[in-house]
């Protein structure tokens, strides 16, 4: 395939860092904050341009940076910090659904990322997806009633090319009690290219109700490339809503999260919800206590109107819903 051929966002994708040497000497890092990263991570390095463009040179303390970058505090032990904290595996039907809350199923579309958050949840999980074939699935959501929802996760959905994307659409949309399919993705904050006209052309051929949920952390990540894509999502009756985990040295302010929900709010995005950090193995240094997050949402609470506060939430290993702090 010739490089005019290839879509932009493809292209744009390929000149992700995943290199620790590259990243390091683009962002001017000293060989002493050299040491403070791991080169070679279990969990490899994945960070846009975009991003890193946005990242302050010549120190670690960005909250940019500090999401991406792997650091050798990831090698702490912790037994309280698990391979699967939020247990994925023990509501796995199939190597690629998950069926954890009543009305709705997660299909776990790809492996691939537009980038890697360093307190991904997913980050050991056994993805065993061999091929972008959704057979086995389909006919599980199919002989399923109950379930009127698909969560479209991974990895990223968005990795996935328009023409898999579409026919898993069409898939679904011929199932009868499936109304609903929610993406959750990263991209559009990393490579907004993604949003392209094609893309949103296979979204209005299929008769359902897409429902698309970002994930975005701090308002530094946001710039006006990101809030069009967005808005060409909301301009098809499309909501879009945004959520967070809640980090530490990253957004664990007052200050921090206002920003970023009055950025979302101001341009129609629906701040959804602010999560307490997922335990998982690997990211104990971003952990911030659940008391100190209350604190947060009762000041940001008279702070910010209603329709812009985000619930601040858990998700707890074999729980039927997701557990409400605030």
């Amino acid at each position: 395939m010739s490089a005019s051929a290839v879509p932009l966002w493809k292209q744009v994708l390929r000149q992700n860092f995943t290199d620790f040497t590259k990243l390091a000497d683009f962002l001017e890092l000293s060989e002493l904050q050299r040491q403070a990263m791991v080169a070679r991570p279990r969990f490899t390095l994945n960070l846009p341009m975009r991003l890193a463009k946005k990242i302050a040179k010549g120190t670690l303390d960005d909250p940019l940076l500090k999401q991406f970058l792997p650091s050798i505090l990831e090698n702490s032990i912790d037994s309280s910090f698990v391979a699967d904290p939020v247990g994925d595996q023990l509501c796995r039907k199939s190597s690629k659904l998950i069926h954890k809350y009543q009305g709705r199923a997660l299909l776990v579309c790809t492996s691939a990322c537009a980038m890697h958050c360093r307190y991904c949840f997913r980050q050991h999980f056994d993805y065993n997806i061999t091929n972008k074939i959704f057979e086995e699935e389909l006919l599980l959501i199919a002989a399923d009633t109950s379930i009127n929802e698909v969560i479209l996760s991974g990895g990223d959905p968005l990795s996935l090319d328009n023409k898999i994307l579409s026919e898993l659409l069409q898939s679904l949309a011929s199932i009868p009690h499936i109304r609903k399919v929610r993406f959750h993705t990263r991209f559009p904050i990393g490579i907004p290219e993604r949003i392209d006209t094609p893309f949103l052309d296979m979204l209005k051929s299929v008769p359902l109700q897409f429902w698309f949920v970002i994930h975005c952390n701090h308002a530094n990540e946001l710039d006006a490339d990101i809030f069009s894509a967005l808005k060409s999502i909301q301009k098809l009756g499309i909501p879009v809503l945004n959520m967070s985990v809640l980090l530490k040295d990253v957004n664990d302010s007052v200050e921090a999260l206002k920003e970023l929900c009055t950025a979302l709010v101001d341009h129609g995005v629906f701040p959804y919800y602010l999560n307490q950090l997922d335990r998982v193995q690997g990211a104990a240094h971003f952990e911030v206590p659940e008391a100190r997050g209350i604190e947060i949402m009762q000041k940001l609470a008279t702070e910010l109107p209603g329709y812009g506060l985000p619930r601040y939430i858990k998700e707890i290993s074999g729980k039927t819903g997701k557990t409400i702090i605030v």
